[in-house]
Formats: structure tokens, C-alpha cells, sequence
């Protein structure tokens, strides 16, 4: 089974993490059962950027992100060339290393 490490997130994941993921099931999904909570204010249908997580390593085995997907990592705070939606972004058999963003684009969360 791959491995996803999140690195150390001071809201989600303090001391970092290291999970088993299934192949085939997104890298949000293996979250959540792990208990990392991130969030995903569109319930999955890659309509929010609230998902965000910039892969450090293994971006490479990951399919490529489509064009829809795309247009919503383009309103993502702290954008980077491996940014993925976590709800978009489906393990293959090889570890990622993840970095979940300090901040996110969520009208709602933030109190405004």
C-alpha cells in the first residue's frame, strides 16, 4: 500500500502524519479516514480550492489534473507546479510526501 506523509500543519496534523492509502482512492478520502480533516467546502466536486495541498513528492505518479480542476487551482491561495486538489489528486502505488497550505480560500470558515 502507498504512503501518504503529510508534513507537520499547525490546525491539521501538528506532528505530521503518516497513512496507508488505497490505490485508487483520493488523497482528501485517505485523509478523512485517517483523521485529517481537511477541508472541502464543495463536498468533493472540485468546485473550491478549500482541498488545496501542494505535493512534495511523487507528483510524478499522479494522473495529470484536468482542465476543470485546473481553472480552480488558478483561485488557490499559495499556489505552486505541484498544487493538487486533494479531492481531484487519486493515489497510484507510489508514496507521496503532502504539504497542506496555512490558509485557504473559504468564505465561510473565515468568518466574514
Amino acid at each position: 500500500m502507498p504512503q501518504l506523509i503529510f508534513l507537520p500543519h499547525a490546525e491539521h496534523c501538528p506532528e505530521g502524519a503518516v497513512l496507508e492509502a488505497n490505490e485508487g482512492e483520493t488523497v482528501l478520502d485517505a485523509a478523512l479516514r485517517h483523521g485529517i480533516d481537511i477541508e472541502h467546502a464543495c463536498e468533493k466536486s472540485c468546485a473550491c480550492t478549500t482541498c488545496h495541498v501542494v505535493i512534495r513528492e511523487g507528483f510524478e505518479s499522479l494522473e495529470a489534473s484536468d482542465e476543470l480542476e485546473d481553472d480552480m487551482l488558478d483561485k488557490a491561495w499559495g499556489l505552486e507546479p505541484t498544487s493538487r486538489l486533494s479531492c481531484q489528486a487519486v493515489v497510484s502505488d507510489s508514496d507521496l510526501v503532502i504539504e497542506i497550505p496555512r490558509y485557504t480560500i473559504n468564505q465561510v470558515s473565515e468568518g466574514h
